[in-house]
């Protein structure tokens, strides 16, 4: 194993992807860590020493130093632990492309979810249309780029992909059973099928909040209003 306990510190939330991402990466490399769990409704003066910016979660701390955002964690991983298994591949435009779809799907596809949660009627109806186009046009520009290898583009090695949208869509029977099936996984097949592929991953698995904790969760912030959200 590579570093040791009192090295790698995670500050992190069982329900937030962002973090649930860091402990997948971390896991892959075979990085021992510490987690420490924050209530992000009452943060702790470490986090706030470690993030003072945005004081949110995910932070990483490695031999004191810390280090915000999931997205720059995760290259922060991969550099600082660069060997196999990656998470990136070798080539510069590979991995540019990777990161672009990356970045796709935090920006919209993630985004794109909240005014499902936060509508009704028909107001939802055309959420739920245009996040599945949303969902399209990733699985579209997936196959373009990596022709032959989506949906599932490691294999049984979880890459970049994988460790952004797994630990979000995998929970999309929870968000099914609080605002109903809003997203016919019919008219989006390529992308369910890698998420149901993902959720049986084993370190997937071990790393999801269980099922009916993560349906409270979203029950309670459907229940918040929009400006404490």
């Amino acid at each position: 194993m590579e570093g040791k306990q009192s090295d790698v510190v995670l500050f992190g939330t069982w329900y937030s992807s962002y973090c649930t991402r860091i402990v997948l990466a971390l896991k892959i490399k075979g990085i021992d860590f510490e987690y420490i769990e924050e209530d992000l409704a009452n943060k702790s003066e470490l986090l706030l020493k470690y993030n003072p910016v945005h004081q949110k979660v995910p932070v990483l701390v490695h031999k004191g130093n810390p280090i915000a955002e999931s997205f720059v964690i995760l290259e922060y991983i991969e550099e600082q632990w660069n060997h196999h298994p990656k998470i990136l591949p070798d080539h510069p435009y590979e991995r540019a492309k990777l990161r672009f779809w990356a970045q796709f799907y935090d920006q919209k596809i993630i985004l794109g979810a909240l005014p499902i949660l936060k509508s009704i009627g028909e107001e939802r109806e055309r959420a739920v249309e245009e996040q599945s186009k949303l969902i399209r046009v990733f699985e579209d520009g997936m196959k373009k780029d990596f022709p032959g290898k989506f949906p599932f583009y490691h294999g049984k090695s979880l890459g970049l992909l994988d460790i952004v949208v797994g630990p979000n869509a995998c929970n999309y029977l929870a968000l099914f059973e609080v605002v109903g099936d809003v997203i016919d996984s019919k008219r989006n097949p390529d992308f369910f099928t890698w998420v149901d592929a993902l959720k049986e991953h084993p370190l997937i698995k071990e790393a999801l909040p269980a099922h009916h904790k993560m349906v409270q969760k979203l029950k309670e912030k459907i229940a918040l209003k929009p400006k404490d959200s």
